[in-house]
């Protein structure tokens, strides 16, 4: 069962891999709990953050000498005040979220006998905008401009910011593409992303993103590789002449690719992978799109998360704020 666990990419030794309170619970508790990981989490970054969240707690509680049938409230909201201390709020409510599913899991599983972070709460913590650094239109335009070699390296660049930033798309579904994802049908073409969750969704590529990716498989050469990954990484010492590996692209390549260009291009240091996500969406909508559409397009399943990526306000506050004179 530890050998399962290491699969989930925690990259843990066995010794390491289950807590002690819960190897105190037996066969049946170990078990419930590897499967919580491997069987009932798919999303690999979700799978990582809740063990480090759930293995910390239990690395917490250890220290009580208790069993796990003898955790009560008290205990998780006492420890939910000390993480407070450290962590900000959002961090706190995931946390908490991934003891919940955690303890839910372990009672159905019979492993406890109610769930004692059901009745905590967390943090207050509400949230009207994004703090994801974003581009306006005329930094986009700079970024794009400056994207203008001819080398494999180069038009993979500005394929893969053109694609997060058309398509709206997170960073971990680009990564996640392959050449065959992208679909050419008479005078349409198509992307398809797998997002969180399992999630698959068929977006239309703009007519510039189509340029882009056309341009970018046409000189890599990879048009007929259908099932390889679409965006490639650069291997050592091809720098020079721009080629590419047959190795994807992992999302701290992209990153280390965001900073880059950005740099080159003049613009913000804090510029991330999530920063094309919100620039697109806060474009569109400045554009007269409506916010229901941006949300099918992002794979967001309410508009009120949609409404985290949208910075029109920015400029309203900052227009208004511009009627002080004196």
């Amino acid at each position: 069962m530890v050998h399962a666990l290491q699969k989930t990419g925690s990259s843990l030794t066995p010794r390491e891999a289950i807590p002690a309170v819960i190897s105190a619970t037996g066969d049946a508790g170990v078990r419930r709990f590897v499967e919580f990981f491997t069987a009932n989490i798919r999303n690999a970054n979700t799978r990582n953050a809740y063990f480090r969240a759930c293995t910390r707690f239990f690395g917490w509680f250890s220290a009580s000498g208790l069993a796990l049938r003898e955790l009560e409230p008290v205990h998780v909201a006492a420890y939910v005040e000390i993480l407070g201390k450290d962590l900000s709020a959002p961090t706190v409510k995931q946390h908490l979220a991934a003891l919940r599913m955690l303890f839910d899991w372990m009672v159905v599983g019979q492993v406890m006998a109610f769930n004692p972070a059901a009745s905590v709460r967390g943090p207050k913590h509400v949230v009207e905008e994004g703090k994801t650094p974003i581009l306006d239109a005329d930094q986009a335009r700079q970024l794009f401009a400056s994207l203008n070699g001819t080398r494999p390296i180069d038009l993979r660049d500005r394929a893969l910011v053109g694609m997060m930033v058309f398509s709206f798309a997170r960073v971990s579904a680009v990564t996640n593409m392959q050449v065959k994802d992208y679909r050419v049908n008479g005078s349409k073409a198509w992307i398809r992303l797998s997002e969180k969750g399992g999630k698959q969704r068929q977006v239309p590529a703009h007519h510039i993103l189509r340029e882009y990716i056309e341009s970018y498989i046409n000189a890599a050469g990879i048009a007929d590789q259908k099932n390889t990954p679409l965006f490639r990484s650069a291997g050592p010492g091809r720098s020079k002449d721009g080629s590419l590996t047959e190795k994807g692209m992992s999302r701290f390549d992209v990153l280390a690719l965001v900073k880059r260009v950005a740099k080159k291009a003049g613009l913000s240091e804090e510029v991330c992978n999530h920063s094309f996500r919100g620039t697109g969406i806060t474009n569109f909508l400045e554009n007269d799109g409506d916010l229901e559409t941006a949300a099918w397009i992002a794979g967001h399943s309410s508009t009120r998360t949609t409404k985290l990526y949208d910075r029109r306000q920015q400029e309203v506050s900052q227009a208004e704020i511009e009627r002080i004179r004196f």
